[in-house]
């Protein structure tokens, strides 16, 4: 299937690695030019970008800090310049939340980093988008919002608050030819050391044996479901949520 992503620029925010790295691969290979961004790891946002131009599309990478939401008109002015005006937004970057603050601090620097970091980036993207009347918006979100777990208050509370926020953005901005929705993974088998206490042997065949698809979610998985989302093969699908893991929210 064409997927009509050949003449798209996409912006895929923490494209170092993972879930990032895994969609900007596979909108490059259906012919969108790149940009990709990276917080800490340059190095993998370097090798995405060489990946890439290796196969012949075009890549640029730059540094973003969703901490610092103001900054985001000028990550999207910079990758207007390199590779075109931005009509594909994933919304992927994340901060996680440190254990060594209060769970008030750290609910304050959560919301302003995983709310409205990713906030300030769809509101400098859709200019663009409603110049050309086409634009494909998909923020990456968490089950965690669905289904709580002990411990990630913070996480799972901005989270929650982004996917309210990409929700009204999909009803405002439909009218323009903007869709916007949002994926929300599972356990996700990533090289993120974080995954460690959580995707050991056992955890992983424990969550497996758990989800009607007898395996958890992989980074491919969740670039197949966005890549379907920001294309023009989606013509009707805005304001959804879609879950990844593969049906585990059913047996919970």
């Amino acid at each position: 299937m064409d997927m009509g992503l050949a003449t798209r620029t996409a912006l895929v925010t923490g494209a170092s690695g993972a879930i990032g790295r895994a969609t900007a691969l596979r909108l490059a290979a259906e012919g969108a030019a790149v940009a990709v961004t990276w917080h800490t790891n340059h190095a993998g946002a370097t090798d995405v970008v060489g990946t890439i131009t290796r196969e012949g599309g075009r890549a640029f990478a730059v540094h973003w800090d969703l901490r610092h939401p103001a900054t985001a008109g000028d990550v999207l002015r910079q990758a207007t310049e390199a590779i075109g005006p931005v009509t594909v937004l994933v919304a992927n970057a994340v901060q996680w939340p440190s254990f060594d603050q209060g769970e008030i601090d750290g609910l304050t620097a959560s919301l302003t980093a995983n709310t409205v970091g990713p906030a300030a980036m769809i509101d400098a993207a859709l200019p663009a988008m409603r110049a050309a009347g086409w634009g494909r918006v998909v923020v990456v979100s968490t089950d965690i919002v669905e289904q709580p777990m002990a411990g990630p208050l913070a996480y799972a509370t901005a989270k929650g608050a982004l996917e309210t926020a990409a929700r009204v953005v999909a009803v405002r901005e439909a009218r323009h030819g903007i869709l916007t929705n949002v994926v929300r993974p599972g356990f996700t088998l990533t090289d993120k050391a974080l995954n460690a206490p959580f995707l050991g042997p056992k955890a992983i065949a424990d969550e497996s044996a758990k989800t009607p698809t007898g395996r958890i979610c992989t980074p491919d998985d969740v670039a197949s479901a966005i890549t379907y989302l920001t294309s023009q093969a989606n013509g009707h699908v805005n304001g959804q949520t879609l879950s990844l893991a593969g049906g585990r929210e059913l047996v919970r």
